[in-house]
């Protein structure tokens, strides 16, 4: 079974005696290895969301679900990440910031796809776009180090590539309307 309380103090652990992607990855890797403990102990997803399950000043932890055919644009974190997926697949653009005389602010320099068991670490510095290609909910685990929530951070147009700051309320809609598509299908 997997024990939320035990992964919370594993994090908090790894993060005082290391306290980076190398130190947290195996903690994660651990969490989604064993899809079915995890699944009894949060619940099968059921709809798009950001599921907060522990904040401090040094570490946040999500349990993300993306709705079918969800995709959120390009941003930041401002603090490294650990993405552990539990269910379903998440694919992820990374970009690059081009220089102020180019015709686009940023531009696509790589792209991921992580699948059930997968996990990747991000470093502070990624700007990612996030899409889930499937007809179902993806589950993922969100490591941060840091206050995701409090953490000003910049989130580039979809459409513009133009810089701008993060709109929480902007990435919560996102998810609603992702809700309302899966309620209607």
């Amino acid at each position: 079974m997997f024990d939320l309380d035990r992964f919370i103090a594993d994090c908090q652990d790894a993060l005082a005696t290391g306290g980076t992607t190398r130190a947290l990855r195996p903690v994660v890797e651990r969490a989604v290895s064993n899809r079915g403990a995890l699944i009894a102990t949060l619940g099968e997803p059921q709809a798009a969301g950001i599921n907060l399950l522990f904040r401090s000043p040094g570490l946040t932890i999500l349990n993300l679900i993306w709705g079918p055919g969800m995709t959120i644009m390009p941003h930041n974190h401002h603090m490294w990440a650990v993405i552990g997926i539990y269910t379903g697949r998440e694919d992820n653009i990374f970009w690059r910031q081009l220089p102020q005389d180019s015709r686009w602010p940023i531009e696509a320099a790589g792209a991921r796809s992580l699948m059930a068991g997968d996990v990747a670490p991000l470093g502070e510095d990624i700007i990612h776009s996030v899409n889930n290609p499937l007809k179902r909910l993806t589950g993922a685990l969100h490591v941060y180090g840091g206050d995701f929530v409090c953490q000003a951070r910049e989130e580039w147009d979809p459409e513009t590539l133009h810089e701008q700051p993060y709109d929480m309320g902007r990435a919560r809609r996102l998810f609603e309307d992702s809700n309302r598509m899966l309620q209607a299908a």
